[in-house]
């Protein structure tokens, strides 16, 4: 096995930016987002705040970093399902599950990319290229479940059916997806994020309901035709 090709100074500055962003996700945990502080960060790690700013120039590139990391981590584990899923497709059901798995692992995580947005933060274009890959792996497997154009019945589309045929930019690497794979892939990203976010939140504390059963629900009649 190759050694690390990174030098000493390389490895302590990784080191730092790695427990920087622990103590990030600390901090999220406690008072949201919106209150990051990287001098509040520097003090807990016993430096300065100028010497902090050697490793994050400001707020918002650790905040990147943080949404980088979760995007990331969801896409790999999408990636993964798909690779594992026959054909290189997992199925919706499959995506279903690795969604909520990972959501259920680390709700301050979800928050920060699902959640209500940072005040005055902009997430950079490779941030959103990686959350492009998500919908790649998504709009391949709606393409399997949805129906084929010719097999809709010849009804006047509806509104929303007319805006998406000119408004299709988000299907990034599936720009001539079929109308009913988009409609899909919309359904499933905004029903099941729906009731994700409800149970993450608490909102179905004290209601008698089984959130797991909902959601499984809800991936039924995404999927069923």
């Amino acid at each position: 096995m190759t050694g690390s090709t990174k030098t000493p100074r390389e490895r302590y500055r990784q080191q730092v930016r790695e427990e920087v962003k622990e103590k990030a996700w600390q901090q999220i945990a406690g008072s949201g987002a919106s209150a990051l502080s990287l001098n509040a960060i520097a003090k807990q790690m016993g430096m300065s705040g100028p010497a902090l700013y050697r490793y994050f120039a400001n707020r918002d590139e650790l905040i990147t970093e943080l949404i980088r990391d979760a995007y990331r981590s969801l896409a790999d584990a999408f990636i993964a399902a798909a690779g594992s899923g026959g054909a290189g497709r997992p199925g919706l059901t499959g995506l279903a599950k690795v969604l909520r798995r990972w959501a259920l692992a680390d709700p301050h995580r979800y928050f920060l990319v699902y959640g209500t947005p940072v005040p005055g933060y902009h997430a950079p274009a490779d941030v959103t290229a990686i959350a492009s890959e998500l919908m790649a792996v998504l709009l391949d497997a709606c393409a399997t479940v949805a129906p084929a154009p010719a097999a809709i019945p010849d009804t006047e589309p509806h509104a929303f059916e007319e805006h998406l045929a000119a408004h299709r930019a988000w299907a990034g690497s599936h720009p001539d997806a079929p109308p009913p794979a988009l409609r899909l892939a919309l359904t499933f990203w905004s029903r099941l994020h729906g009731v994700l976010s409800l149970e993450l939140a608490g909102h179905f504390t004290g209601m008698g309901l089984d959130p797991a059963l909902l959601f499984d629900a809800e991936v039924d009649r995404l999927v069923t035709p």
